[in-house]
């Protein structure tokens, strides 16, 4: 088998970074304890049934499509898995004891471009996986959602619309991973304060996409007219503080002229900015 038809299985997106690393031509044999998993795969799930259904028919016909693989600098194993996690994982499952190879030259960041390619070509990922593999292409390699949109071949907007599901709550994050939730329902809950409450009546009620959409409505209509009935002085002195500390802040004030200030906090490092706020200026 030459090259060629190797990387044309591949798809045009995974061979064309193939193109851009320096490889060994001939396709190896490698012992299967000799590989690791990619420590930048995107993929956490493996549907155990299709991992099955794999593993037969390597069984039948053996791997097709060789693993690609680069030399490990970390661990025991001699070669980091790139592309073909699944196949190395069904492989173990057929009793393989050797899987086929291409060896190539790869850093980090085309080492997370390869494993994200792969599986978003064969739609591989779910909603959460995907938005966190082009995260982390923006947090550790300094994409922007643009260079993401152009390296991966999809809209912009779909980008922007897979990252924003990365703002709900955990719970609701596995939600969407175990399938309770669908992406589509996912996206109506970005924004509302009550995203789990929301998700678990969607999936109590076996609400359709539609169904969960109108449901929110009424969330999102109470939320604004809420804010309308605010006072527009309290309003604007909220907007100054968010300006400044870059953080969600709500005053209530009753007609006694006593209240609360609520600030509003994603993880630890946004309390401690809060804390730290207050305690250098007062």
């Amino acid at each position: 088998m030459d090259s060629n038809k190797i990387k044309k299985g591949l798809g045009r997106g995974l061979s064309s970074l193939i193109g851009e690393t320096k490889k060994e031509t001939n396709i190896n044999k490698l012992l299967v304890s000799d590989l690791s998993p990619n420590k930048y795969q995107p993929r956490k799930l493996f549907d155990k049934e299709s991992l099955e259904d794999l593993s037969n028919s390597i069984k039948e016909r053996g791997i097709i499509q060789p693993i690609i693989v680069r030399k490990s600098f970390e661990g025991k194993s001699k070669y980091e898995i790139i592309a073909g996690e699944r196949r190395w994982l069904a492989a173990q499952k057929a009793g393989l004891h050797e899987v086929p190879v291409v060896i190539t030259e790869a850093d980090d960041l085309k080492s997370l471009e390869f494993a994200i390619v792969e599986n978003v070509q064969r739609h591989d990922l779910n909603a959460i996986e995907e938005a966190q593999g082009y995260q982390r292409l923006i947090d550790d390699f300094s994409y922007d959602q643009e260079k993401v949109a152009r390296f991966i071949g999809k809209s912009r907007s779909h980008i922007t619309n897979c990252l924003r599901l990365l703002t709900l709550p955990e719970e609701v994050l596995k939600f969407v991973e175990m399938q309770k939730l669908s992406p589509g329902h996912a996206k109506t809950l970005v924004g509302l304060d009550n995203a789990v409450f929301v998700a678990n009546k969607i999936i109590e009620k076996n609400l359709s996409v539609r169904q969960t959409e109108s449901f929110v409505k009424i969330f999102k209509i109470k939320k604004q007219l809420f804010k309308n009935s605010k006072d527009s002085n309290l309003l604007a002195l909220e907007n100054s503080i968010v300006d400044k500390i870059g953080l969600n802040v709500s005053i209530r004030n009753k007609k006694n002229n006593s209240g609360s200030i609520v600030f509003e906090y994603k993880d630890l490092d946004q309390l401690n900015k809060i804390i730290q706020i207050i305690k250098s200026n007062y």
